[in-house]
């Protein structure tokens, strides 16, 4: 059970009143994600005293009714954490306005719910309406130098319509009150990935083409579309998932040593990683990409259409399914393949980054087979750390050794079992966000520079003409997949 902290010791803001204001507040990621995260952040002490949340939608609520959905939502992710102490605190702090985002005059009442409070303009909405909301913000006078605007991903569906929607943002907001989400950045083994390699001297003489063989990165769902349908065939698996949290993971693994944790340091070497990305064309495409749609079969132990039986029979020729093996071309990592793999109507909803290790050089055990080192870091459906070691099994053998491989684990719900487990991304990126950090957000060059090496492989498929091979439900992916990795001696790690 959580307990409520005193307000003595809650976290004291550097502005008098602030404001969050989410658009879409009567949506799904607002209602799952969003307004529990603020709960837990209070329960915690950690929201500044007079934030006032502002849910905005096009329905007409009474501030009771629009708090009387969130409490449900709240006690529905909190479970036993929730505590009516806490909701009597947090549950003050909430307004409503309905306001129709298209509709520039309905900004007024907005503004008067806002009470010239400083702003953080929240925009859990389609990417479509960014700039119809920025803009009706501005002419209704709610933009001030210090407000900010925090936006979802997707950002647009390739390079063109990305930098359109950047450009609109940047003509109302500069680039330090823009906040971009990619929420995984907010997951702790995403962040302990910075301290794993920059706080221990242990593995940074290792992490580079001299002692890593390669590395993979996976992010399997299990579930299918389902009632996102008409939102990912615009988008599919590509756009949805690898321009984004793949190769922030990438970037992360592969970044050098940033001078220090200030955003800017931290966001350089990063796009340094995403710069030095080689351009998948021409026969590479074919070679070392992978694309899939899942077809009706088995899951969860349940029988699962497939993707176009989703969409009420349709014919489409959306990937739900992409594995790639990309290339670092720098000093550091030139030579070594990052295979990249995400799908749905997969067999396990699994997200890790396995390192894995050179074998070593030359065995001294006889025809012990000795399985090379590998390090996975595990973001879900547990947060862990393991690293797989060669060990001698415990035997009175007087002609040789007997070896298996063994782990060492970091589990962070063990090692800190006096924190809530399974924290929620947005609690993190939201702290951030109050408290001005950029570092866990994504720069517009960030997000252009991978966009444009995704639009290069979106280019490479219709010039072939390349359509997604089918795949059970409930299976690895098409054969395609294995055979882009197994072509280079190597196999997926399941």
């Amino acid at each position: 059970m959580l307990h409520p902290v005193p307000a003595s010791t809650r976290a004291k803001s550097r502005h008098a009143s602030e404001g969050l204001v989410i658009f879409g507040g009567t949506g799904d990621l607002a209602l799952r994600m969003l307004f529990p995260s603020l709960y837990f952040l209070e329960d915690e002490g950690l929201l500044p005293p007079d934030l006032r949340i502002i849910g905005t939608a096009r329905s007409d609520l009474e501030d009771a009714a629009f708090a009387a959905q969130v409490k449900s939502a709240v006690q529905t992710r909190a479970g036993d954490d929730f505590s009516d102490e806490t909701w009597a605190r947090f549950a003050p702090r909430l307004r409503y306005a309905a306001v129709d985002v298209q509709d520039a005059a309905a900004f007024s009442r907005l503004g008067e719910v806002l009470e010239a409070r400083r702003a953080i303009f929240y925009l859990s909405t389609s990417p479509a309406l960014f700039g119809a909301v920025c803009q009706n913000l501005q002419v209704a006078g709610l933009v001030r130098d210090d407000s900010r605007v925090v936006v979802e991903k997707p950002i647009g569906r390739d390079l063109k319509s990305c930098q359109a929607i950047n450009d609109t943002l940047a003509s109302i907001f500069t680039e330090d009150r823009i906040f971009r989400v990619d929420h995984y950045l907010g997951k702790e083994a995403v962040q302990n990935l910075l301290a794993l390699r920059f706080a221990n001297t242990l593995f940074e003489p290792l992490w580079n083409k001299a002692s890593i063989d390669h590395v993979q990165i996976t992010v399997a769902e299990t579930v299918g579309v389902e009632g996102r349908w008409s939102y990912y065939d615009d988008y599919g698996a590509l756009r949805d998932m690898v321009q984004n949290h793949l190769l922030q993971l990438l970037s992360l693994v592969a970044m050098e040593p940033p001078a220090s944790l200030d955003p800017d340091s931290v966001r350089n070497e990063k796009i340094k990683v995403l710069q030095s990305l080689r351009p998948i064309t021409g026969r590479d495409v074919e070679r070392n990409t992978a694309r899939g749609q899942y077809i009706a079969g088995v899951a969860d132990g349940r029988s699962a259409p497939g993707y176009a039986d989703e969409s009420g029979g349709d014919s489409s020729e959306t990937e739900t399914f992409v594995a790639l093996l990309a290339h670092v071309d720098n000093w550091r990592w030139a030579g070594t393949p990052f295979y990249l793999r995400t799908g749905k109507r997969l067999p396990a909803r699994s997200s890790e980054i396995v390192i894995q290790f050179r074998e070593v050089p030359h065995s001294i055990f006889g025809g012990v087979d000795l399985m090379a080192n590998r390090l996975t870091i595990r973001l879900q459906p547990e947060e862990e750390i393991s690293l797989a070691l060669m060990n001698k099994t415990p035997s009175l053998e007087h002609n040789g050794m007997t070896l298996k491989p063994l782990s060492l684990n970091l589990s962070l719900s063990h090692a800190f079992k006096d924190e809530r487990p399974r924290r929620i991304a947005y609690e993190r990126l939201l702290l951030e966000v109050l408290h001005d950090n950029q570092t866990l957000f994504v720069r517009r060059d960030e997000q252009e520079t991978a966009w444009r090496w995704i639009d290069a492989i979106r280019h490479g498929w219709d010039h072939k003409s390349t359509k997604p091979s089918p795949y059970p439900a409930g299976t690895w992916g098409p054969s395609s997949a294995f055979a882009l990795i197994e072509r280079h001696a190597h196999s997926w790690c399941e």
